[in-house]
């Protein structure tokens, strides 16, 4: 049933945005958050999350790969003023995407305050990364180079897992304290790490596959320049830093008790990255989930 609400929310929200330029991923999504939610009493939380990170894809994407600089100026001056008035800010084919945006958070709003009894700032968070977006949209275009440091900084924000792991905690009703909510809301380093972990694996996927033209500089390339290395050096130093980000993750296990239910979410989250950039980045070059996709929602179970 969660399967079948989302395939005719994203048909409706992808058909009605009219943004064909996006990457239309519902599948790989829908197992991204499947990875954080499989058991069947957290469907509301697997929905809200999936939804989450599908509207997340859609403004990354026309940042990243359509949008003017112009145009991710105003795009990002529309979502931290989060008011229809700002609509006429827009060209036309963001506009839909704007006032849908505005609709679903209010909606989510709703749903959230009839099952959980902490304060929302989910918006907040989506505000946060629309910043984060621009300022790598600015950087681009004025071909700058960002230092290493300055490079995970903000890329580490960037990736989006920081404000999915707040987003995972809809519909965990009582597990999840007020406490617990501004605790991950404040951006502990569990959540950083998990953020640092979706960068650096996305990096090191793209920099064996080849990125794309025009993209903004890996963090393994950054460090090549600053430190002037080869791309050996570079990578096993990025490999040491994925490491030591693994390890702070399994000390949160260990130093959060009163968070714990929320601490084992954001690891489970960071526990999927593998799935997706083991290799391959497998959301943007789906086919490298096709035997997953199969396995999970086709194939049967040999009995």
């Amino acid at each position: 049933m969660a399967c079948l609400l989302l395939f005719r929310w994203w048909r409706d929200l992808y058909g009605y945005v009219g943004l064909n330029y996006a990457r239309d991923r519902l599948v790989e999504g829908y197992i991204w958050c499947y990875a954080v939610y499989h058991e069947k009493d957290f469907a509301l939380s697997r929905i809200f999350l999936t939804k989450q990170l599908m509207l997340i894809s859609l403004m990354d994407d026309t940042y990243d790969s359509h949008a003017t600089i112009e145009e991710c100026r105003l795009l990002n001056a529309a979502i931290q003023r989060w008011d229809e008035s700002a609509t006429s800010l827009l060209p036309n084919y963001l506009q839909r995407f704007y006032i849908e945006l505005l609709r679903i958070f209010k909606k989510y709003k709703r749903e959230v305050v009839i099952r959980d009894t902490y304060h929302v700032a989910y918006a907040q968070k989506f505000q946060d990364l629309s910043a984060y977006y621009l300022r790598e949209a600015e950087w681009l275009h004025e071909n700058h180079k960002p230092s290493f440091k300055d490079h995970m900084s903000l890329s580490a924000m960037s990736i989006g897992s920081l404000a999915l792991c707040i987003g995972l905690m809809v519909g965990m009703g009582d597990l999840v304290t007020r406490e617990s909510f501004e605790w991950a809301a404040g951006y502990p380093n569990v959540a950083i790490s998990c953020g640092k972990i979706a960068r650096l694996m996305d990096d090191i996927a793209a920099f064996k596959g080849g990125k794309a033209k025009g993209d903004m500089a890996t963090s393994i390339e950054c460090y090549m320049v600053e430190h002037r290395v080869t791309s050996v050096v570079a990578l096993s130093k990025i490999l040491s830093l994925l490491e030591d980000e693994w390890k702070t993750l399994n000390q949160a296990l260990f130093q959060h008790h009163a968070q714990l239910p929320v601490v084992r979410r954001i690891i489970k989250f960071a526990n999927s990255m593998p799935l997706f950039y083991a290799e391959k980045d497998a959301y943007t070059f789906n086919i490298h989930l096709k035997d997953t996709v199969e396995s999970l929602f086709v194939e049967t179970i040999p009995m």
